[in-house]
């Protein structure tokens, strides 16, 4: 009964509730766009200054959401009868429902010789949500006569059209990604059986995730996003089959050398837990670092990949183990791994052909010059990285390709001032309206300046400016029309230098706006960039130093990783500007590409130096170097495909943001799993020798008479005056 219920019930046991588990969690992928926040606002601190200018928005009628604006072309000019039309239609749409209050349609001042204007505007405040009300507000002005066209833009429409881009995410990022992981690991494992099996368990973990972001967005713990969304759903599916490729080599190899099935699961097992825990160890206190920003989006996502890691790690332990055990050598098929010889199964050492005994002799072989050419190549492009664009861009450009909003903010440029229906929103006290008005009007790239008036009837000069009482102050509004795109870089100039002018005659006012928020945004992310950053290193440093209980590896691999990362950020600029054509990328761009980059490629360096050191105590450090390159090349090659393979998927969503954050990681990934972990790391460990331990009694420990590997590694060695012809003492047989 014991032999039977380790072989059968326990893991028919545990399948049984991760499917259920994972049929609990299917609904919730559909739900987390009801947990999602669209609104800028809300991932800027409570102390930025646009955030602080929403309660006085709010005091004078202008709480509502992100506005609209209607753009209506008529090239050969539009008639009364075209007019008419227009109102009416707009009419029609200030009834529509989330639809506030609707300005009359502005005519350009530009227009045809019959004197018929050629185009016009309205502003629309939306107070239901725009993914909503802008798209019935496009229907309201669709096939317009008299090759008239209409276009609904403004913050309102660029919300709208974002979020349609991240429509995507729940349907087409999901499938693009497993798609992908099941051909690399069809081409890995040649069976049909054992991919099915470890995507069986990323999924379910990916399930599982979700319900637990869910309920944190539900009960207000983090602000979503679709970024954070996205970067789960390929995060966990990548994260979990990369754990699983250790896992099932380790059962592979346990097979070779056991009879029972349930004994070759719990040798995996063994083998592959301190790997995995150091590996979602790691990620998971590198992403939590990102608690400490002070934008809730990246705020958000530390929590939610955090989980998504945890999940990941305790489905490959406990789901995948028990799908082992019930599959056993079929798993495999049509090639079932065959128990061998004891004498072959006792020694998994460099005693066969293939790239990875090559590398590993080309690193016994040169190990300086391995590691000093692959360093220094990575400094050559580690050059190129100040050069990294990343100020920020302008909203017209986070959506890739055409969109309404942008091709209606073009067109509304050419007829009307660019910064029309977005303004900068001022708030100053009372007594110094007239000085405010002055030191805003004086502003360059301020193209009008209007006060806020109380009363109706009459020009709005002769009614007094409207005066609201809130925090023990008397404040007014004023709204300052900025000549330039809201969302561009010189937009965000001039609100600059309108909070310095307004800062000049009244120290405690204040200015909101889109344009602000935008630029709050910005100077947060920057902020946030150079305060992580230190902090990331720092923590997984110190998670290495527990891991390994060495302080000089870690220093080893850390440096050997920041190298990596700063040649993809050089690499990656030169791509993104003369080959992508990009106009740029926001600051938190860099600051993702590290976190991941570092913790996700030291997982690489992990599964390598964990079997490195696993295999010391009985080789010694330079011959543990080849054996563990040896029998991990494969896997952590493999590994590293998958996951720069799901990373890529996220290029499938029509934004600039993941679409860069797809390159940055994807190349990154794959450059510390085949350069940085094949030699950069082999290189510096045989090189330093058992030092590298330091100082741990490894390092103290006589290699001298160590047992070594046989065959073209260790001919290598002989041939470089370090193996078994040149070390006194007993030799192998």
């Amino acid at each position: 009964m014991p032999r039977r219920f380790f072989r059968l019930v326990l893991p028919a046991f545990v399948t049984l509730v991760w499917l259920a588990g994972s049929g609990v969690g299917g609904p919730f992928f559909g739900l987390l766009t009801d947990v999602q926040s669209t609104s800028q606002t809300d991932f800027l601190p409570a102390n930025a200054e646009s955030t602080r200018t929403l309660e006085l928005q709010a005091a004078f009628g202008d709480g509502g959401g992100a506005p609209a604006i209607v753009v209506v072309e008529v090239p050969a000019g539009a008639d009364a009868e075209l007019q008419a039309e227009l109102a009416a239609r707009l009419e029609a749409a200030g009834a529509l429902d989330g639809v506030g209050a609707a300005s009359p349609l502005l005519p350009s001042a530009q227009r045809t010789t019959a004197d018929e204007p050629v185009a016009f505007q309205a502003f629309v405040s939306v107070d239901g949500e725009p993914a909503t009300v802008v798209p019935a507000l496009r229907d309201a002005f669709a096939d317009l006569p008299a090759g008239a066209t209409a276009f609904v833009t403004g913050p309102a429409g660029f919300v709208a059209d974002l979020v349609s881009a991240f429509g995507a995410i729940d349907g087409i990022l999901l499938v693009v990604t497993v798609v992908a992981v099941l051909v690399i690991l069809l081409v890995v494992y040649r069976s049909p059986v054992l991919p099915l099996l470890v995507l069986l368990a990323s999924v379910a973990a990916l399930a599982n995730s979700v319900v637990a972001v869910y309920f944190m967005a539900k009960w207000g713990w983090i602000t979503l996003n679709g970024q954070a969304q996205g970067i789960l759903f390929i995060l966990v599916i990548g994260a979990a089959t990369d754990y699983s490729l250790l896992l099932v080599a380790r059962f592979r190899e346990a097979l070779r050398g056991e009879d029972s099935v349930v004994a070759a699961v719990r040798r995996a097992w063994r083998g592959a837990f301190e790997p995995v825990l150091a590996s979602g160890g790691t990620v998971i206190g590198g992403v939590l670092v990102l608690l400490l920003s002070d934008l809730n989006s990246n705020k958000a996502l530390g929590p939610v990949a955090a989980v998504g890691i945890a999940v990941a790690m305790v489905a490959v332990l406990t789901f995948l183990p028990a799908l082992l055990a019930l599959f056993g050598r079929s798993a495999f098929w049509p090639f079932p791994p065959r128990r061998e010889a004891s004498a072959v199964r006792a020694s998994p050492v460099v005693h066969t052909g293939g790239v990875w005994a090559k590398v590993a002799a080309l690193v016994a072989r040169r190990p300086r010059a391995v590691w000093l050419t692959t360093a220094l190549v990575l400094l050559g492009f580690s050059a190129f990285a100040p050069f990294f664009a990343a100020d920020g861009v302008a909203q017209t450009d986070v959506v890739l390709g055409a969109t309404e909003s942008r091709a209606g903010q073009e067109v509304q440029a050419r007829y009307f001032e660019a910064g029309a229906g977005a303004p900068a929103v001022v708030y100053g006290a009372s007594d110094r309206l007239d000085a405010l008005v002055v030191a805003v009007e004086g502003v360059p790239g301020v193209a009008a300046v209007a006060v806020a008036r109380s009363g109706f009837g009459g020009p709005p000069a002769s009614r007094p400016a409207r005066v609201e009482e809130l925090e023990g102050r008397s404040w007014v509004q004023l709204e300052a029309t900025l000549a330039d795109a809201p969302d561009g870089d010189a937009a965000i100039a001039t609100v600059a230098a309108v909070r310095t002018a307004v800062r000049a005659v009244d120290d405690g006012g204040l200015v909101g706006g889109p344009t602000a928020t935008d630029l709050d945004t910005r100077a947060t992310a920057r902020a946030d960039l150079w305060r992580i950053i230190p902090i990331v290193l720092l923590v997984i440093t110190a998670m290495l130093m527990v891991l390994l209980r060495s302080l000089l590896a870690p220093l080893v691999l850390m440096g050997a990783n920041v190298l990596s990362y700063f040649a993809t950020l050089g690499i990656s600029g030169l791509v993104f500007e003369h080959v992508f054509g990009f106009p740029g990328a926001d600051p938190v761009v860099p600051l993702f590409a590290f976190v991941f980059l570092v913790a996700l490629g030291i997982d690489y360096t992990i599964f390598l130096v964990s079997r490195i050191r696993e295999e010391t105590p009985a080789r010694g450090t330079r011959w543990a170097v080849l054996v563990a390159l040896r029998v991990t090349g494969g896997v952590i090659t493999s590994a590293g495909v998958v996951l720069a393979a799901t990373f890529a998927a996220l290029a499938v969503i029509p934004l600039l943001f993941l679409a860069q954050i797809a390159f940055l990681v994807a190349f990154g990934v794959l450059l510390d799993a085949l350069v940085v972990r094949s030699f950069l790391v082999p290189g510096l460990f045989y090189d330093m020798g058992k030092v590298v331990w330091w100082p741990s009694r490894l390092a103290r420990r006589d290699e001298a008479n160590l047992p070594v590997p046989e065959g073209r590694v260790a001919a290598a060695e002989a041939d470089a005056g370090r193996g078994p012809a040149a070390r006194p003492g007993p030799q192998p047989a």
